[in-house]
């Protein structure tokens, strides 16, 4: 059959509106040409009104597949099994869809609401002071705290005996959260492996760095770093902390910054500030932010090692201690430049050789360049 007896077959057709000899003996060649030729011309308006497009667009619902293929079966059978894949919570990785963070109000909130009396029972809220000392602490020592602040300090101390419970879906939050804010991850990660000593804990699993701390300990770097401020303050420590030469653990000194604040507060070195804000949980977390920020300062400017840190860290609780609204304020004044663009802990250092006279006294010792030592012979914890 000729391509003109074919055009003249499939414009007869669609005239009489029998669609069913267009087909008719015709190759899918010709009949996929011919098609195309019967619809040129034809305004789209007119479409609707012919009979190939009234059959392709009739009893839709009934549409049956043809012969499926084995490899469309594979295929198919590969995507059920992708489909039924669930969560392993044996190796601790959080049900919770990504991104979902847990504030620290919310985590806050999960603590006062459970039973935790059998932890209360171990606090001491103050040091018991005795002769010279508990008269000094009398004449010249700082204020007691209020007694309507007292249930709230007491809360405070009472999770620092709290531990880490991987199997709390609030307790995992919280880890998600800080690791998911620290490295800047969209994933959920298992909550014991090897990517937490990569944020400066000495294992695979954190709940054993808590010692003398507790749960508080993660309530702080909560605090830290779902603040956009005090995040940012946090990362550029975190850098600070990778550094090749001055590096530390940075959650295992973060840890001891919280010690330091457990110390300040049950010994009443933040009493004033908090009689004074009328609050103690906030005054608490300042101070750890602001005392960290004043660790980090010191570790950068004075070119310390891991080594220095037993000595750092007494010095630094000195001062604390003796200093708390200084160190708060410096910390105010330093968030408030920060937002500015106008503070960073990182900024460009002078070589140890151009430092002046002075300069032959610094000594600067890779950490990988030092004897094998636990973090413990450091005074880390």
């Amino acid at each position: 059959m000729s391509e003109t007896s074919c055009s003249f077959l499939i414009e007869k057709e669609f005239q009489d509106g029998q669609v069913e000899s267009v087909s008719a003996g015709l190759s899918p060649s010709y009949k996929d040409n011919g098609a195309l030729m019967a619809f040129r011309g034809i305004p789209i308006s007119e479409l609707k009104n012919h009979g190939i497009l009234q059959v392709l667009t009739a009893e839709t619902n009934g549409w049956q597949p043809g012969v499926v293929s084995a490899e469309m079966l594979r295929a198919q059978e590969e995507w059920e099994v992708v489909d039924t894949i669930h969560p392993d919570i044996e190796s601790g990785v959080s049900s919770q869809q990504p991104g979902q963070f847990i504030s620290f109000n919310e985590a806050l909130e999960h603590f006062q609401t459970v039973d935790l009396s059998s932890f209360k029972k171990r606090i001491q809220p103050t040091i018991q002071r005795t002769g010279l000392a508990a008269l000094r602490h009398c004449l010249f020592g700082p204020p007691k705290l209020h007694q309507g602040l007292q249930e709230e300090r007491d809360l405070v101390l009472t999770i620092a005996q709290c531990g880490l419970d991987s199997q709390n879906p609030t307790h995992g939050r919280v880890l998600q959260t800080i690791y998911k804010k620290l490295t800047g991850s969209k994933f959920d990660c298992a909550l014991h492996g090897d990517h937490w000593e990569d944020l400066g804990f000495q294992g695979a699993n954190p709940a054993t760095d808590l010692r003398g701390t507790g749960f508080l300990a993660l309530l702080h770097l909560l605090y830290l770093v779902m603040d956009s401020k005090t995040l940012l303050m946090a990362q550029e420590i975190l850098r600070l902390s990778h550094h090749h030469i001055q590096q530390f653990p940075f959650c295992l000194m973060s840890v001891n910054i919280t010690r330091i604040a457990i110390q300040a507060l049950r010994e009443e070195c933040l009493s004033r500030e908090c009689n004074r804000r009328r609050k103690v949980i906030p005054v608490v977390n300042s101070f750890y932010a602001a005392t960290f920020l004043h660790l980090a300062r010191m570790w950068r400017t004075q070119h310390n090692t891991i080594l220095d840190s037993g000595f750092v860290l007494k010095d630094l609780e000195a001062l604390a201690k003796k200093k708390p609204r200084r160190l708060l304020k410096t910390l105010d004044n330093y968030l408030a430049q920060l937002s500015k663009g106008q503070a960073s802990l990182l900024e460009a250092q002078k070589c140890p050789g151009s430092q002046g006279p002075h300069s032959k006294d610094l000594t600067f010792i890779g950490v990988c360049d030092l004897p094998s030592h636990s973090f413990e012979s450091t005074g880390l914890i």
